[in-house]
């Protein structure tokens, strides 16, 4: 089996005996892959360690591995750790984010398929999670992964009458249309969620913003007084098209947290 390298952020780890991990990475130029780390808690006489230890979730390394898409879990050989998201590990709301930002990218991605943008935006995601920008970050970064999978929902106009939610004095969401719908309309639908028109509004300029490298410029400030009902909202379309909950969702949206 030939072997690649490529950069790598860790989406998910499952501890397999007492020395190796099974792991599912994010590779820019790869997509989703299934490795297994071999001997990763493993120490050398020296001290050392193959993988420096063990991977943990959203490190971010430059990996090597054996390239099998049709192997079930082809070995990782080498991972040289380039960022360990430290800041980001000292804020629980920002680790929640981040570690249900790479469960959207399991659920919504196809394995072995290359999504360059969606990793760099993901990359980037992370790192703005430990600043003082991490609502708005996160949000951009949901709608923008939801749009490369082909699942965005319809923000903009009535699902039913096409009406602009720019007249809208109030709005719904329809979890099995996929789409927000009018106050005039709801009656019709019954898996229905009541938004704010406003909020609505928001996430349309954050999709339209202009772009530099794929990352949008000038993001609006945003409080989780406005991000969590956008998020409630895009946590209830992925759960229905995904057709499955998804873990890490109930944290995010927490009212602790």
């Amino acid at each position: 089996m030939p072997l690649v390298s490529d950069r790598c952020i860790c989406l998910r780890k499952v501890e397999f005996s007492e020395t190796s991990q099974i792991l599912a990475l994010f590779g820019r130029q790869h997509g989703i892959i299934r490795v297994i780390a071999k001997g990763a808690h493993r120490t050398t006489k020296a001290g050392a360690s193959k993988f420096g230890g063990g991977i943990d979730l959203l490190d971010v390394a430059e990996a090597v591995f054996s390239h099998a898409p049709h192997r079930e879990l082809p070995p990782l050989t080498e991972w040289r750790l380039t960022e360990g998201h430290r800041e980001l590990r000292q804020n629980l709301r920002a680790i929640y984010l981040g570690t249900y930002a790479a469960e959207l990218v399991l659920a919504m991605l196809e394995a072995h398929d290359p999504h360059t943008e969606s990793f760099d935006r993901l990359e980037q995601t992370l790192a703005d999670l430990a600043t003082p920008r991490i609502e708005q970050s996160f949000l951009s970064f949901e709608l923008d992964l939801l749009r490369e999978a082909g699942l965005l929902p319809e923000l903009s106009q009535c699902m039913n009458c096409g009406k602009p939610v720019t007249h809208f004095p109030r709005a719904f969401f329809a979890i099995d249309q996929g789409g927000v719908i009018c106050r005039d309309c709801e009656g019709s639908f019954a898996q229905r969620i009541e938004i704010d028109p406003r909020l609505l509004r928001i996430a349309q300029s954050i999709l339209n913003l202009p772009r530099a490298g794929g990352t949008p410029q000038r993001l609006p400030v945003l409080t989780r007084h406005q991000t969590d009902p956008l998020n409630r909202l895009l946590a209830e379309h992925v759960r229905y098209a995904c057709g499955r909950d998804l873990r890490l969702a109930r944290y995010v949206l927490s009212s602790g947290l």
